[in-house]
């Protein structure tokens, strides 16, 4: 499974920018799908995730209201739609896969990693 990460760039606080996820080759037959950001010399944290179906989401409390996740699975693409954007939400952005449709917040749970896009939001 291939995981291309995209939309990335800089904003204004205020803004907002959507990014997408991609995911390519032997994808499993139903999977989440995740939303992590790792801000520079931090931990990777959570953000959010989404079940196969869509009918199951889950927001870190930082981003809960401001972000909205969804997929479509026509285009086994899965977006992230960042609103009211913060200077602390400045960070590397990786999507994942979670194998067997499981929304989880650890990210040991998750199979497949992308390499990641960068936002940045200045003040």
């Amino acid at each position: 499974v291939q995981l291309q990460a995209s939309g990335g760039g800089s904003v204004q606080a205020g803004g907002s920018l959507r990014l997408s996820c991609a995911a390519s080759g032997r994808t499993p037959s139903a999977y989440a799908t995740g939303w992590f950001r790792q801000a520079h010399g931090k931990e990777r944290k959570f953000v959010a995730a989404i079940s196969w179906g869509g009918s199951m989401t889950d927001y870190a409390d930082s981003v809960k209201g401001r972000f909205t996740i969804s997929r479509d699975n026509a285009k086994n693409t899965v977006y992230l739609q960042m609103n009211s954007l913060k200077p602390e939400d400045t960070a590397v952005y990786y999507c994942a896969v979670e194998k067997d449709g499981m929304v989880y917040r650890r990210i040991a749970e998750y199979d497949y990693w992308g390499q990641g896009t960068l936002v940045t939001v200045s003040s």
